[in-house]
């Protein structure tokens, strides 16, 4: 297991440094100055152009510069947003946990809903109930992300006019920025009305959820009915039949552990696709999260802001998927090919 752990932890560590290298190639290749491109002051005068060519050692060489790119990346010094004049590291963390939040709810509305209907459908392998839920499954799984918000935008917020249709919160709320969820913000802050504020809030994350949870759902269906029916066909559940179990004694007792275990894995790594659909859905909803932020930055070619919005989104990919799979690994020892043999 600590060997696995060493492997795990250096194949993160040579990931994230292969991303601060792209990031820090991408400020070279944006169009304009590479100074501007880097440190984000769009005119800066001789002296100041002076002192960050040292403070990024652009007159030392490839290998210096890059360094010293990677000391102040990891000290959090990623350079001003062109369009704001903001810390880059600042936005990105006011940013990033809308996303994460948005995230994290639709992945349980996903488990919540797909794993009973996946082991429905199982248990009644090529039946009317397994067919009508694979059925449901395979349309939602077909719908694309951004038309499938824009169809609840017209249903729920146009025509019915029960949800709002973009933000995190009414306008009318001032709710203090302090760990960037939104509901938890609420909760610590002291602003009055306090049960309507959430309320209002949970109206705002209705259809954002919705729109990431419905395509995710379809898929967490269909990995928990195909493991459920590949364990109900093993051969100790059928020793647990010849014993005169019944079938939900069977199943609770011997199948159940057994067929969500080997599916963890791909049910973890979803909140990854989660976290990039997330991205696109934030920009319908205008939910203020590092999508909308990102797409404002391309708008405006803000290149600093887009070079350090990819990699503080490429690097929590990467950490959310490598840790999952430690994660995973410590609860469930098996090697990588006998959890994907019973998948």
């Amino acid at each position: 297991m600590l060997i696995y752990l060493g492997r795990r932890l250096n194949l993160l560590l040579i990931t994230l440094l292969i991303l601060c290298i792209a990031s820090y190639i991408l400020a070279f290749l944006f169009p304009g100055d590479p100074l501007t491109n880097l440190s984000g002051n769009p005119s800066p005068s001789d002296d100041q152009a002076q002192q960050l060519r040292l403070m990024y050692a652009l007159d030392e060489g490839a290998l210096a510069g890059f360094w010293q790119y990677l000391k102040l990346t990891l000290v959090g010094e990623w350079g001003l947003s062109l369009s704001s004049q903001n810390p880059i590291f600042d936005d990105i963390c006011q940013f990033l946990p809308a996303s994460i939040e948005l995230s994290l709810y639709a992945m349980f509305v996903s488990l919540l809903v797909g794993i009973p209907l996946g082991i429905i459908a199982g248990l009644n392998h090529r039946r009317i109930s397994d067919m009508g839920i694979l059925s449901v499954s395979l349309v939602g799984f077909s719908l694309p992300v951004f038309w499938l918000a824009l169809l609840l935008i017209l249903i729920f917020a146009l025509q019915w006019g029960g949800l709002p249709m973009s933000g995190r919160v009414s306008l009318l709320y001032d709710i203090p920025h302090q760990t960037g969820f939104i509901l938890l913000d609420i909760i610590m802050s002291n602003v009055a009305n306090k049960q309507q504020v959430l309320l209002d809030a949970l109206n705002h994350l209705i259809l954002p959820t919705l729109s990431l949870s419905i395509v995710t759902s379809s898929l967490v269906i269909r990995l928990t009915r195909r493991s459920v029916i590949n364990v109900m066909a093993s051969d100790y559940i059928k020793a647990a039949f010849a014993k005169g179990l019944s079938r939900p004694q069977v199943f609770w007792r011997h199948g159940m552990k057994n067929a969500l275990l080997p599916i963890m894995p791909q049910l973890a790594m979803q909140f990854t696709v989660l976290l990039t659909n997330a991205m696109i859905v934030e920009v319908i909803f205008s939910w203020p999260g590092i999508g909308e932020w990102l797409i404002q930055a391309i708008y405006q070619r803000d290149f600093p802001a887009i070079r350090g919005g990819m990699l503080a989104v490429s690097a929590l990919v990467v950490i959310v998927t490598i840790s999952v799979d430690l994660l995973i690994r410590m609860i469930y020892p098996l090697s990588k090919k006998q959890i994907h043999a019973q998948v």
